[in-house]
């Protein structure tokens, strides 16, 4: 028996931060400071409450899908497959980090954040009318550490103990930091874990991609599946939290349809044709000329630009530092010298975007100026580590605004950069010491980035450089990306109001290993590591500004990508018969929350 004894020993010692709890259970958890709503909140202010149930909302997006999987690495799931599957808690789309009750509608959480207890809804219940209970949760977590996606398994791997004391209660105690600090992000993190059935999964292998439609929880069940072009979601009638107030007002349309294109510019036609209610644009060019027509003219497609102040994703032609050749960060500099941004915006997005500085466009987040105040202490302990320039100069994108003059004075500097690094031009070609060319791939997935990417090869050209753009469809793009396969991509990285843990798991020096992540760049650097690792410890909102500046400041000086650019605004089309509640969130407008007359 002195086994079991001492494991019950070890269980109750990594619970004991349970006698710090509150005293009494809260309606949810914000990361700093307080929530925004009360107890009793009815609603969020961005839905209509009484908007009407019904009708169909259907989009016509780009690309293919062959798995109903999407908490696994394997396979492309389906879009929409989030409305089947639901967590303990679910956010405000108006408070930088702040969640609220879902399947959960109690929450305790210890005062240093190291334990967190959820109370079940008794309400909740799979689709097929069975009860949720704690021990679906704790199979979830289980499943996830073994076979999610690697950025999950890195977070819960910070779990130290999990119990569920009764079928409705769930208590997980967190494992310290090295340094002995806890991680503050996990009690928030354990309440976004996409929470399976245990017993569905008891004659199924988590592992494996699936066609198969999954048991979820969620207000939309799959109705419908032609793989790779079409799936169809169909509302739950009997939905167990149609009224919580984390709901009430979205999930309005009876049926979601994704009909799915190869080719964007066929997506577009097929919305004008009526195939769709509303499109996402995100090519300023098909904004600006591709939707003219007589559904434009008389009122029946609208279009709108929404503001936002949520972190645009930073998008940017990513270098993978894993290749020798992209090792230096004078060569990484040097090519992000070579290409016109200034003409490409003009003439490619017709002026519509705004070229991207910062890992973190578009909000409070994204370093600016000098170092100062909390993002200076932050960057002060590595200051031997860091480049003196980035003390004492502002981060700048090399201009290029200065016509054909200021180009050819970039195009110096970067061949300047690249001598210093070992290159030198050789029968018109740039060489190094042992005479190999210095030739690469650029990697793409959608036809519609090639345009941006021959522009920047063309631009190469005078360097003696040869890069080849070669597209691929969709699964090969994700297969080659989660193996790092590539030379450089055109891709991004999407960061929250309120970055945490998923820093690491984007820019960790652990995360440039493991396959499927999302550190494509594969930074390993140990000042990355430090600051990415202390955004999650930041205790106050001003702390964590500054510590997420500090990080955005290093990432920009290491050039692991040529940047692009983003929107200030969401550009959305959509046919009358589709309507939106008047108030649009900080995050953005949330399809889930409009209705069909």
């Amino acid at each position: 028996m002195a086994r079991p004894i001492a494991l019950l020993l070890t269980l109750l010692a990594l619970l004991a931060p349970h006698s710090t709890l509150a005293e009494s259970p809260h309606h949810g958890i914000a990361m700093h400071g307080d929530l925004a709503l009360p107890p009793d909140f009815t609603a969020f202010a961005y839905v209509n409450p009484a908007a009407p149930k019904g009708g169909t909302i259907r989009q016509a997006v780009t690309g293919s899908f062959d798995s109903l999987h999407p908490h696994i690495v394997k396979g492309v799931p389906a879009l929409g497959m989030g409305y089947v599957f639901e967590t303990l808690l679910t956010r405000s789309w108006d408070e930088p980090f702040s969640l609220y009750g879902l399947l959960a509608d109690r929450v305790e959480v210890a005062d240093d954040r190291s334990a967190v207890t959820f109370h079940i809804n008794p309400k909740a219940r799979w689709q097929d009318g069975t009860p949720l209970t704690a021990g679906d949760v704790l199979f979830s977590l289980e499943a996830q550490r073994q076979h999610g996606t690697p950025n999950r398994r890195l977070f819960y791997a910070k779990v130290a103990a999990a119990e569920a004391p009764d079928p409705q209660t769930v208590r997980f105690a967190f494992a310290a930091n090295p340094d002995g600090t806890v991680d503050r992000e996990m009690p928030l993190l354990m309440g976004l874990m996409p929470i399976h059935s245990k017993a569905f999964w008891s004659t199924r292998d988590f592992s494996r991609t699936t066609l198969e439609p999954i048991l979820g929880s969620g207000p939309y069940r799959i109705a419908s599946v032609d793989p790779g072009r079409r799936i169809v979601y169909e509302r739950v009638p009997d939905y167990w939290g149609r009224d919580l107030p984390t709901r009430v007002g979205q999930f309005n349309a009876d049926r979601l349809e994704f009909d799915y294109y190869r080719d964007d510019s066929v997506a577009l036609e097929a919305f004008k044709a009526g195939q769709g209610d509303v499109r996402y644009e995100s090519d300023p060019a098909k904004w600006a000329t591709g939707y003219d027509g007589p559904a434009l003219r008389d009122g029946r497609i609208v279009r709108e630009e929404l503001p936002n102040h949520r972190p645009e994703p930073a998008r940017g032609l990513i270098f993978n530092t894993r290749r020798p050749i992209f090792a230096d960060v004078r060569v990484r500099r040097a090519l992000g010298m070579a290409a016109d941004f200034d003409w490409i915006g003009r003439n490619l997005f017709h002026g519509l975007l705004t070229r991207t500085a910062s890992y973190y466009p578009n909000s409070e987040l994204a370093a600016r100026g000098l170092p100062e105040g909390e993002e200076l202490r932050a960057l002060e302990p590595f200051r031997d580590r860091l480049p003196p320039d980035l003390f004492t100069r502002p981060f700048t994108l090399p201009d290029s605004g200065n016509g054909p003059a200021g180009l050819r004075a970039n195009r110096r500097e970067a061949m300047r950069l690249l001598e210093q690094a070992g290159w030198r031009v050789r029968d018109g070609r740039l060489r190094d010491a042992a005479g190999n060319r210095f030739a690469f791939e650029i990697l793409l997935s959608d036809p519609a980035e090639e345009r941006v990417a021959l522009e920047f090869a063309r631009s190469l050209e005078p360097l003696g450089i040869e890069a080849r753009v070669r597209t691929v469809d969709s699964a090969q793009f994700q297969a080659r990306l989660d193996g790092f396969d590539f030379d450089m991509t055109m891709r991004w990285w999407a960061s929250s109001l309120s970055p945490g843990n998923e820093q690491l798991y984007y820019y960790g020096s652990d995360a440039a290993g493991q396959e499927g992540s999302r550190n494509l760049a594969g930074i390993r650097d140990p000042v990355v590591d430090a600051l990415a690792r202390s955004i999650a410890a930041a205790t106050t909102r001003a702390a964590l500004v500054g510590r997420v500046r500090a990080l955005d400041r290093v990432l920009l000086w290491g050039h692991y990508m040529v940047p692009l650019f983003h929107s200030p605004v969401d550009r959305i089309a959509r046919w009358s018969t589709l309507h939106r509640p008047a108030v649009t969130p900080l995050y953005g407008p949330m399809l889930e929350s409009w209705w069909v007359e």
